[in-house]
């Protein structure tokens, strides 16, 4: 708990500064004055000035915003001979260049983040494919257990793009799913023939990428020894006197290759009454158990449970993905623009009701993702750091009124009529943005205890 509440703090004060900084430079540099550069909101609980500054830097009580404050003559008194220096006062390309600014901040900020985990480089799953889901997309297709993945295609593009890890591959899987675009995958097989595949992500109607998506797809973890790494007292695997360290041969007469496999011959039970017929490895030994998994309701379907986690993350087949300082550069720009663009994407479909409003996030699955993050290390921490920097990016140039991305309406126009909305039109429009904005928190607060019940 302590880790998730460090780990959230330490993640919207990196982002809201950098964010509020980009606001602050560029305004220095468009000669404007800034009174105060704020991190938090509400009560100042340190606050400070640096000599010949005329900025007061404040650290506010509570962790969820920031704000920077110029001179405006429409916010207060303007000392006569500092007009000048006011933000209203100013040309529409410099207010244009300092509202833009904070956004830009934070995406830059992404790529930097990417560009860090590229060069720092990870031990990630090789995507060798394990077995794929009965009857799913991928079976239909010909993907076989032992597939290993090497580059990939969407949709109508000419480019294969080098897949190094199980993570991409589940990136490019997820971004051609939500595009609904076909994805073409080149896979080396065991015996060392390479094929072409299809998967025609295309005619998927989805609104969420969740685990009922990936199990439509097939495509669900790279392939893991068919190991018990753990046996929770009182479940069906206790009882049948599986231990952790086993290594599962056989499952009812049927030979077990990988942890995916055998999840879904377990889930597979149909019946309390039958117990499975397992071979399993132990000490270089077979023992022959009765395993009698129990069924509970998921999703609105009965699946069988053992009470044990099965598979380890030391099982995969690793790689260490590392990228010299200017490939990790482009591809950290180029994970950005990507997200990006299919963050608008989905917001847009959510907006017409193409995709679910589920996928919305907030501050409790925040905190929770970052104390997740952080706990693994460094190099995850800053991955969840650079995702979360492009959302607040992407979201602040969203065109409701009291973000970033509403004052360029205002902006835009501006400089179509040649004359500013004027104060009526823009309290009313204030007005209708902090509503719509609550509305948004409120069902992402719904989503995010919704996620944390079940």
């Amino acid at each position: 708990m302590l880790m998730t509440v460090l780990a959230f703090i330490v993640t919207i004060g990196i982002l809201v500064t950098v964010h509020e900084w980009g606001h602050y430079r560029m305004a220095k540099a468009c000669g404007i004055q800034v009174l105060r550069f704020s991190v938090g909101m509400g009560k100042p609980l340190l606050r400070w000035r640096r000599p010949g500054n005329e900025t007061e830097f404040v650290i506010a009580a509570l962790p969820l915003g920031g704000y920077v404050q110029m001179l405006d003559e429409r916010e207060g008194p303007v000392p006569v001979g500092q007009e000048h220096k006011a933000f209203n006062r100013q040309p529409l390309r410099k207010r244009v260049a300092v509202v833009l600014a904070g956004p830009v901040a934070n995406l830059v900020l992404a790529v930097l983040f990417f560009a860090a985990v590229n060069w720092w480089g990870m031990q990630a799953p090789l995507p060798i494919m394990a077995t794929p889901e009965s009857g799913s997309m991928a079976v239909q297709a010909d993907m076989q257990q032992g597939d290993h993945v090497l580059k990939a295609r969407v949709g109508q593009s000419t480019d294969w793009e080098d897949i190094p890890s199980f993570d991409v591959l589940n990136w490019v899987l997820s971004r051609a799913a939500l595009e609904h675009q076909d994805l073409q995958l080149l896979v080396q097989r065991k015996e060392g023939a390479q094929v072409t595949l299809t998967l025609p992500l295309a005619q998927l109607q989805i609104k969420d990428w969740d685990d009922a998506t990936r199990r439509q797809i097939g495509v669900l973890a790279p392939m893991a020894a068919p190991l018990v790494a753990d046996v929770l007292s009182g479940g069906a695997a206790e009882a049948a006197g599986l231990r952790a360290g086993d290594v599962v041969e056989v499952v009812n007469g049927v030979p077990v290759h990988d942890v995916t496999q055998l999840m879904a011959l377990i889930q597979g039970a149909k019946t309390t009454d039958a117990a499975q017929q397992w071979s399993v490895l132990r000490d270089e030994q077979i023992v022959q158990l009765h395993v009698l998994p129990r069924l509970r309701e998921v999703d609105g379907r009965m699946r069988g449970e053992i009470g044990a986690r099965l598979g380890s993350s030391n099982r995969y087949e690793t790689a260490l993905v590392r990228y010299g300082l200017w490939d990790g550069l482009v591809q950290g720009a180029k994970r950005t623009w990507d997200m990006a663009a299919l963050t608008l994407k989905m917001l847009g479909r959510m907006l017409v009701g193409e995709a679910s409003l589920k996928n919305l996030s907030g501050p409790v699955s925040i905190a929770q993702y970052a104390g997740q993050s952080a706990s693994m290390g460094m190099v995850e921490f800053l991955n969840f750091l650079a995702v979360v920097s492009l959302s607040l990016g992407v979201l602040n140039l969203l065109p409701l009124p009291v973000l970033d991305g509403g004052h360029l309406m205002y902006y835009l126009w501006e400089a179509v009529t040649g004359r500013p909305v004027s104060p009526v039109w823009m309290q009313r429009l204030q007005t209708l943005g902090i509503a719509a904005l609550l509305m948004l928190m409120a069902l992402a607060l719904v989503n995010d205890f919704t996620r944390l019940l079940s």
